[in-house]
């Protein structure tokens, strides 16, 4: 890799971005079409996926050399945590309580997503994993302010109930930055390598295999 962290990301963003009519279920809340089974599987998949993805950043902590990096992944983590109070709101409005989150059965397809970020989480070089991951914050950033969007206009969801998706849908305080100089630092130190475009593949098929699983109970 001889570009620069942000000329790689802006070019991972443009060449990972998914098409216009990939994601079968975004369309369908927000046009408010889904059924109520549909959302309700939404939020128990969405509970497995946070409790994995929560330690799988924090392995990933664990893994970095650069401190700067090591408190990135921590920070998602920390993320993911205030996610999982917020998808508990969204969980009861949809009409699951412990107990059904407790014997919802998950979908493989929904699961492939956490199930690669752990693979990486072990196996990937961290610079690259930033990237990939950072590459894909903008589609599902998107994806949660429609999905917010109709949950409000068609289901008659409140704010608690879409504070799961408002949460991912706000940018973060300080843009792309942090990553970038993780990045770059990575980059500078001779550990990035083309494999943070492979991830980004992997990342935004696997997550574009969890909507559309569930566009199929829709």
């Amino acid at each position: 890799m001889t570009a620069s962290a942000r000329e790689l990301l802006e070019t991972a963003r443009k060449d990972l971005a998914p098409g216009e009519h990939e994601n079968r279920l975004v369309p369908l809340i927000a046009a408010g079409t889904a059924s109520r089974k549909a959302l309700a599987a939404l939020a128990a998949e969405q509970h497995r996926i946070i409790v994995s993805d929560w330690r799988s950043f924090l392995v990933l902590a664990s893994r970095c050399e650069n401190p700067a990096a090591g408190a990135f992944f921590s920070g998602l983590a920390a993320g993911e945590g205030l996610a999982l109070d917020n998808l508990g709101k969204f969980a009861t409005a949809a009409g699951l309580d412990a107990a059904a989150l407790s014997e919802y059965r998950p979908l493989a397809g929904c699961q492939a997503y956490p199930s690669y970020l752990a693979w990486l989480a072990l196996n990937g070089e961290p610079t690259d994993v930033t990237l990939a991951v950072v590459a894909n914050f903008a589609a599902w950033g998107n994806y949660c302010a429609a999905v917010a969007t109709g949950l409000r206009t068609h289901y008659g969801f409140d704010d608690e109930g879409c504070s799961f998706f408002d949460f991912f849908a706000a940018p973060a305080p300080d843009g792309d930055e942090a990553a970038i100089a993780i990045v770059q630092a990575g980059l500078d130190a001779g550990r990035g390598t083309d494999a943070a475009f492979e991830y980004g593949r992997l990342i935004q098929s696997y997550e574009l295999m969890f909507w559309n699983t569930l566009a199929d109970l829709a």
